[in-house]
């Protein structure tokens, strides 16, 4: 009689798939620092220049929007366990403060809504899926809750239409940037073999 017991395989959302490993930590850390350099050339370098050439109609500054969302999208697509979309936006921002910009450290309170907003779109899949698709809505949610967030710090005085209009720029701009645009970046990088140690590397290779 054969007594030999098979364990059943790890599924994403088990205890122990769900839990962070060392490599996980420093990975997210150095994906948050980088993508801080990134917030603090969207912060200084870009924005003012898109907002004066926007001055006619402000709104459309939202079509820059993904660049600071990049962090919790790629987080959470290369790291692929709870909290590591929050914890890579959210650090970024922290970085990006420390770095300088003219924001001031509500850029601390901006990162951490924005986590929030992709971290609830990786949960919605249950940290099972990590396609295109789920980039795309992990962006987009996050480009609303930039958006909204913004409307009421600093937007308040803007018409409806316009809010409305901005928060819809910001989600556009979040799906394709922050989503697509990352999705691709893990796919380029899983090829060569850098996230050989982590789910997303495994994950193309099969």
């Amino acid at each position: 009689m054969n007594t030999t017991t098979h364990r059943p395989a790890r599924r994403p959302g088990t205890s122990r798939a769900s839990s962070w490993r060392v490599v996980d930590i420093v990975v997210a850390a150095v994906l948050a620092a980088v993508c801080a350099v990134v917030f603090w050339a969207w912060s200084n370098l870009l924005y003012p220049v898109v907002g004066t050439a926007a001055v006619a109609y402000p709104p459309a500054v939202g079509l820059i929007a993904g660049g600071w969302l990049v962090a919790g999208v790629l987080g959470g697509l290369i790291i692929r366990k709870p909290g590591a979309a929050l914890f890579c936006e959210l650090l970024a921002a922290v970085i990006e403060s420390f770095l300088g910009t003219h924001f001031g450290l509500l850029v601390v309170l901006s990162g951490l809504v924005q986590g929030i907003g992709a971290e609830l779109a990786f949960a919605a899949f249950r940290y099972r899926r990590f396609d295109a698709l789920v980039a795309a809505v992990a962006g987009a949610v996050s480009g609303i809750f930039l958006g909204v967030h913004e409307n009421i710090v600093y937007n308040y005085e803007w018409a409806l239409s316009h809010q409305v209009v901005y928060v819809v720029l910001t989600a556009v701009s979040g799906a394709v940037l922050a989503g697509l645009l990352m999705q691709a970046v893990v796919r380029a990088l899983a090829a060569t073999g850098v996230l050989q140690g982590l789910a997303s590397g495994r994950a193309v290779r099969r």
